[in-house]
């Protein structure tokens, strides 16, 4: 079987997320009655999503494999191809193949806290695992479950409406910032890495999964070294350079590993012992 060949996929609703609208959440569903039966992935794999004429893109799976019968893709308008998804209607095609790559270690995390920490779309892969996990039939598994989130200014928060889903829950801490707010905005304002020094979260028994921008990203590390997790108590995820998704191309390779295929998921234990480059 030709591996490039994706499924037929109808897009079924398109949700704008950001004031801009250059993040839109994707809801799509396969042609094929039996793909849409037999297509399963993990939180945190992704897909190749691909237009006709114009190429394809890998993109973070947003929904929980517990959410059945659809796909959700939330995609910033950035190049070539995520222009041209921008620009489709409800009831455009589009080609998916995959799931791709590894997946967040959430059998590994059962019975232990989890420290979701995520910045604009970084969100994205995050609400897979976060969907997963506070889903009913599995929430029992997991301890306490908080969620750090936060963006440049209140109209580039993502998942509005889960958010306030998120907030009601009691068996979930949110802290909810931005950079700078406006003259609407009552939350909290400051860089995530500061909010998670605020918030400080015990490493006892705790797992931290992030995902946001590099610099975000680069300060959260640096941080939770500070509240005393190691570096194996903390999940994160490399997407930049992927291309085909099946390690043909070869863009994503670092050292002795290819992201499309050994990631996207990696504890920061794994990220210190490859090379400087990435």
């Amino acid at each position: 079987m030709n591996p490039y060949l994706p499924h037929l996929a109808t897009i079924d609703e398109i949700i704008p997320e950001t004031a801009s609208q250059d993040v839109k959440t994707f809801r799509v569903v396969f042609a094929d009655a039996a793909v849409r039966a037999s297509f399963s992935y993990e939180p945190g794999q992704f897909a190749e999503l691909s237009l006709l004429g114009v190429g394809e893109a890998p993109i973070s799976i947003t929904s929980s494999p517990t959410q059945r019968g659809y796909l959700e893709f939330a995609v910033k308008r950035a190049g070539v191809v995520t222009t041209a998804l921008h620009w489709s209607r409800p009831g455009d095609h589009l080609g998916i193949r995959g799931p791709y790559g590894n997946h967040f270690p959430y059998r590994e995390m059962e019975g232990k806290n989890i420290v979701f920490i995520g910045g604009g779309i970084g969100l994205a892969p995050l609400r897979s695992l976060i969907n997963y996990v506070l889903d009913p039939s599995n929430r029992s598994r997991y301890a306490a479950v908080s969620i750090i989130y936060g963006a440049r200014s209140p109209g580039d928060l993502v998942f509005k409406w889960e958010l306030d889903a998120w907030q009601r829950r009691q068996d979930t801490e949110l802290h909810v910032t931005v950079d700078r707010g406006d003259e609407g905005w009552t939350g909290r304002v400051g860089f995530v890495p500061q909010v998670l020094m605020d918030v400080a979260p015990s490493p006892a028994n705790t797992v931290t999964v992030t995902c946001g921008p590099p610099i975000m990203i680069k300060y959260v590390l640096e941080n939770l070294e500070k509240l005393g997790f190691a570096p194996d108590q903390i999940v994160t995820t490399l997407e930049m350079r992927m291309k085909c998704g099946i390690g043909k191309c070869g863009r994503c390779n670092i050292g002795s590993r290819y992201v499309c295929q050994d990631g996207p998921v990696f504890t920061y234990e794994q990220l210190r012992q490859m090379p400087a480059e990435y």
